[in-house]
């Protein structure tokens, strides 16, 4: 067979592989009754409806306005569908995953790295699922990636305005953001003129300052704070509390919100206050001892294999099941074993792929010309993972906050398959005894995490 009927075969098979994951989540959620609305997703719906009926367009500092606007937006255009922004969303995850596959292409060297980390990312049915619920988490990530790749892929100082757009978008989007963003202006320094590297950083700046404007100004105007929203005070607390290892399970973050938001009358005074708890209880702790147990925890919830698609699904309440999906016996294991098979093989490979990275760039990855960009991208994938995890290990943590690190994820794992098939043809990677020997500890240490926490708890025992 030659090579461009192996491409082709391939092609054929990703797309078939793809359409039959689509159809199980599309008849997961509609086959026997819509799936119900959980949590922030009945919130943001409530929000859109109530801007289409003339309510305030940013009502809660909890939450950034940016989803129920999009959802208003498409239901002012389309009608009040849910299947709309469905499909609007199915069309930013694909966007995701070419955004993840180009920057991949540079990063890694090889298209085969490349497309591999995009089918990891587009078939775990965990992923597509994000698609179908009315979290803000696709339109975030599509967001972030554009930036990413507008940043690294882009030639004039119109695609760095464009970039500082997304970031402030994807700011409106998701709050975790906020204090992440000023990392991005790093990648101005691997410009060639030092003339067009300060007037591409102070466009992008422009571009996430108009951007945050308006919700900016409604924060000063009603809080006398310029402010999008904030609920890290209220998430840090939530956060030292939180008891077990599995998210879902005697969740208190929804029970302790109308308390939150009764102790005061303004967002200062509710975050001062819950400030002065979160900081009583680490003194009664002490600071290693806390630290030791939100690491013994929270990462544990992050990285679990009961992700938000599995958490749905019918099972025990003891266990963090919701059942919101009224799927029958058949679709709810075949869901469940394809979530637990992706799961467990992006973190696993993503592992080896961490320990075999090669740091300094090698002949056969990429053009010479790219070297600059791969360098400063590789820099700020891992600044954006330390930021998350570091992040993850004090605040409330919901399986969902492992999204915005996904697909890089998806990309260290994609290169180790990769290089698997072709080692020696493999720039990027490097599968020395050594470095088989640290993956393979990771790996172990990551699917530890991902499994091995309902059992930790004993949930359901008696």
């Amino acid at each position: 067979m030659s090579a461009a009927a192996r491409r082709t075969a391939s092609a054929l098979l990703f797309a078939a592989a793809f359409a039959a994951v689509q159809a199980l989540l599309w008849y997961a959620y509609y086959g026997h009754g819509a799936k119900a609305l959980i949590g922030d997703e009945a919130t943001y719906q409530s929000t859109a409806l109530s801007i289409l009926a003339g309510g305030a367009w940013m009502p809660s500092t909890i939450w950034p306005p940016l989803q129920p606007l999009l959802l208003a937006l498409v239901y002012a255009t389309f009608g009040t569908h849910l299947v709309a922004v469905q499909l609007l969303q199915t069309l930013l995850l694909l966007a995701c995953a070419a955004l993840l596959r180009d920057l991949w292409r540079l990063l890694g060297g090889r298209v085969a790295a490349a497309n591999a980390a995009a089918g990891l990312f587009l078939l775990n049915p965990a992923t597509a699922a994000y698609a179908h619920w009315l979290w803000p988490e696709v339109v975030h990530l599509f967001l972030l990636l554009a930036a990413f790749w507008l940043l690294v892929r882009g030639r004039t100082r119109l695609s760095a305005g464009a970039a500082g757009l997304c970031v402030g978008l994807a700011m409106l989007a998701k709050s975790l953001l906020s204090a992440f963003w000023p990392a991005f202006l790093l990648l101005f320094l691997r410009r060639g003129a030092p003339r067009f590297a300060w007037a591409a950083a102070a466009l992008f700046a422009l571009g996430a300052a108009l951007a945050t404007a308006p919700a900016l100004w409604h924060g000063w105007r009603a809080y006398g704070r310029p402010m999008i929203a904030d609920s890290s005070a209220y998430n840090l607390w939530i956060g030292l509390t939180d008891r077990w290892r599995s998210d879902y399970v005697e969740d208190m973050g929804g029970a302790t919100l109308p308390a939150f938001l009764a102790s005061a009358p303004t967002p200062q005074q509710r975050n001062a206050i819950y400030l002065d708890k979160a900081r009583a209880r680490v003194a009664e702790q002490g600071v290693a001892r806390t630290l030791a147990a939100q690491a013994g925890r929270q990462y544990f919830r992050l990285f679990s294999a009961k992700t938000l698609l599995a958490s749905q699904l019918p099972g025990p309440a003891c266990a963090g099941y919701l059942s919101a999906y009224r799927t029958g016996p058949w679709l709810t294991r075949t869901l469940v074993a394809l979530n637990d098979l992706f799961h467990a093989l992006t973190l696993a490979a993503c592992a080896f792929g961490l320990a075999g990275w090669r740091l300094r760039a090698a002949p056969g990855a990429g053009r010479a010309a790219d070297a600059p960009a791969r360098r400063w991208l590789l820099a700020l994938v891992a600044l954006f993972i330390a930021y998350q995890l570091g992040l993850m290990l004090l605040l409330h943590v919901k399986a969902r906050f492992l999204l915005p690190m996904l697909p890089f994820l998806c990309g260290f794992a994609g290169s180790f398959l990769a290089a698997l098939r072709s080692p020696r043809g493999d720039a990027a990677i490097a599968l020395t005894p050594p470095r088989l020997a640290a993956g393979a500890l990771l790996a172990a240490l990551l699917l530890f995490l991902a499994f091995a926490g309902p059992a930790l708890d004993g949930l359901c025992a008696g």
